[in-house]
């Protein structure tokens, strides 16, 4: 039984070696230096440029979407034959100041992501 172990313990070692090796390669392969490549797995993410503003079902196939890309919206219809941009380059619309209950004014945000399907 000890044995076993010991070859899962062998074959968990060499997997390791493995994806350490494959970093590695990567990044001299790159011309990097593995100090720069570390610092890349740990950086903060950019922000994404991409973004579902709204959507609105037509029907059981077809789905109008509203895209904001770099503060320019895009109105496509995706689901039918073919996926179709209706209008392309629409200010983004500002964010529009609401009365909130306890009567200040809050600014309104849009959601940084809608999933396509529920």
């Amino acid at each position: 039984m000890l044995d076993v172990f010991v070859y899962l313990a062998v074959v968990m070692a060499l997997a390791v070696f493995m994806i350490v090796g494959a970093f590695l390669l990567r990044t001299f392969l790159a011309g990097g230096s593995p100090k720069e490549a570390v610092g890349r797995l740990f950086a903060q993410k950019r922000e994404p440029r991409v973004h579902v503003v709204e959507q609105y079902n037509v029907d059981n196939r077809r789905r109008l979407v509203l895209i904001r890309r770099d503060d320019v919206e895009h109105l496509i219809m995706t689901g039918g034959p073919v996926d179709v941009v209706i209008e392309t380059g629409i200010a983004a619309r500002a964010a529009v100041p609401q009365a909130s209950p306890s009567g200040e004014e809050t600014a309104a945000t849009y959601p940084s992501h809608i999933p396509l399907r529920p």
